[in-house]
């Protein structure tokens, strides 16, 4: 009777092991996919701003230091590489003078009625707020993946799998925000 019990008590932990390696499973996987999608996003837009810089570059030609700015600010945004914060970090310090440029259609009002220009500002808005779905996604993943390694009785066995707290991927909102431009022309 007690060998049934010990192995009965055997069987139960065992359950329990794998039950929580899968839900860890589960939970990292829903991070990884986060981040994939953030990462679709940030290519695109990393994508776009080089049109962008050609189209305004053809009408304000004297904001070569900005241009510059914004070229090397996406080469290291590029190569931030999958570490959130450094992504974050290098993603901020691009933002910055993306934004100004987005500012100077409001210095040239040929560049503001240029219908490329609303084009590519209009996609660089949906991009941004692909991103930010995308960052909410990520984070709650994230949040969910700590909180299973960080409690009891996962936090026993997460080490042992190789299962570690993520980071989330932090943006501050005003870095990240592209400026309204009105390009009716009403006032």
């Amino acid at each position: 009777m007690l060998t049934y019990l010990f192995f009965g008590g055997l069987a139960l932990v065992l359950v329990g092991v794998i039950l929580t390696y899968n839900t860890l499973v589960q939970k990292a996987q829903m991070a990884r996919n986060g981040w994939s999608d953030i990462d679709v996003q940030l290519k695109r837009r990393a994508t776009l701003i080089p049109q962008l810089v050609s189209t305004v570059q053809g009408y304000a030609a004297h904001e070569r230091q900005l241009f510059a700015d914004v070229a090397e600010k996406r080469a290291q945004a590029m190569a931030a590489g999958d570490d959130p914060a450094s992504r974050a970090q290098a993603e901020s310090a691009l933002s910055q003078p993306v934004a100004r440029m987005m500012a100077l259609a409001e210095d040239y009002p040929e560049l503001k009625a240029s219908g490329n220009f609303a084009d590519l500002q209009k996609e660089l808005s949906d991009t941004e707020t692909k991103i930010e779905m995308a960052r909410r996604f990520y984070n709650g993943a994230v949040r969910e993946l700590n909180t299973a390694v960080q409690t009891f009785p996962a936090n026993l066995f997460a080490g042992l799998f190789g299962f570690r707290e993520r980071a989330y991927f932090e943006i501050e909102i005003a870095d990240r925000a592209v400026p309204q431009v009105d390009l009716g022309g009403k006032r």
